[in-house]
């Protein structure tokens, strides 16, 4: 098991680490919203879910994309707005997707994907599908009237859909006690019928526990389930750098949260020469990832009307 964690957290937080360091180079052609620090999350959640469950996720989606199994290579050109990548290089860092993982798409207007999910897992109850949707969230999309109406109705349905909020703290650069008269997320989403657990996002092995027992009582019918996690992200709200200096949040209040990051404690339960080895695999394959972005080709003209049309339409030239 911590074999398998290792390398998963470890290869969101190295392309994630790589990423911020290509940015200033202009080579990624969309704004970034990096997820180091948070990797527990999607990592844990994932976990538990079955390889036919859907996710939709945030802007802030690059941790819950690859956790899913989505391909890095296709990632990485699609911040370079590549051809090759998932989106064919229109979506960049904000859009990703990969339905043949469950990956059913991020958006970078908060909250959207929150009716998406619900929509999805409606679906899945008429079709009397088996599997369940899991909607990823920040705790500023629990202020937008679209998680009210999704939470509401997905009690009214009994709908198998887990709601998990990554719950970093901060809405861009204002802190949740600032924002919400009441802290308690669980509590505002019991008010709409739907039990909710909340968990420490430094704790892997409580994510997994907690998320799997949760995503049993989804899928046995139970209805849908709300999961906060709490974490803390360690860059700027969108780019590679720090914003400390901006004032609204302390370096100590993120080095606490660095010092109780998951990535070495789990390093710390591998033998020696395991750990270096799976260090060494990741490194190879995201250089081979970024490698692979750089020779891509940008998208031809004829890609500005692919998938607008129902039927393929000319471009000129």
């Amino acid at each position: 098991m911590m074999t398998r964690l290792y390398r998963e957290l470890l290869k969101i937080r190295r392309a994630e680490e790589e990423v911020a360091r290509a940015y200033p180079t202009d080579r990624i052609k969309s704004p970034v919203h990096l997820s180091i620090g948070q990797e527990a999350v999607s990592v844990g959640i994932c976990w538990a879910l079955n390889p036919d469950d859907i996710v939709y996720g945030t802007y802030r989606g690059h941790a819950l994309y690859l956790a899913r199994g989505g391909d890095l290579r296709e990632m990485v050109a699609e911040l370079y707005g590549k051809l090759t990548g998932c989106t064919r290089g229109k979506g960049g860092s904000m859009h990703l997707i990969a339905p043949e993982r469950g990956v059913m798409g991020m958006s970078a207007v908060v909250g959207t994907t929150i009716a998406n999910a619900v929509g999805h897992a409606y679906a899945m109850k008429v079709r009397r599908q088996e599997a369940i949707v899991a909607s990823f969230f920040g705790d500023g999309a629990t202020e937008e009237g679209v998680f009210a109406e999704s939470l509401n109705f997905a009690a009214l349905k009994k709908l198998p859909v887990l709601f998990v909020c990554e719950n970093n703290g901060y809405a861009i650069h204002t802190a949740q006690a600032k924002r919400q008269g009441s802290l308690d997320l669980c509590a505002k989403a019991s008010a709409f019928g739907v039990p909710g657990r909340s968990i420490d996002g430094s704790d892997i092995e409580a994510i997994i526990s907690t998320a799997r027992e949760t995503v049993n009582e989804v899928r046995s019918g139970q209805g849908p389930r709300f999961l906060e996690v709490r974490t803390y992200r360690w860059r700027e709200h969108v780019g590679p750098n720090t914003d400390f200096a901006l004032g609204y949040r302390s370096e100590d209040e993120c080095s606490s949260w660095i010092a109780n990051d998951v990535l070495p404690r789990v390093a710390a339960r591998l033998d020696q020469d395991e750990r270096r080895a799976i260090e060494a695999e990741v490194e190879a394959e995201i250089a081979d990832a970024f490698a692979f972005a750089e020779a891509s080709p940008f998208p031809p003209a004829s890609e500005l009307v692919r998938d607008v049309y129902k039927e393929e339409a000319p471009c000129c030239n």
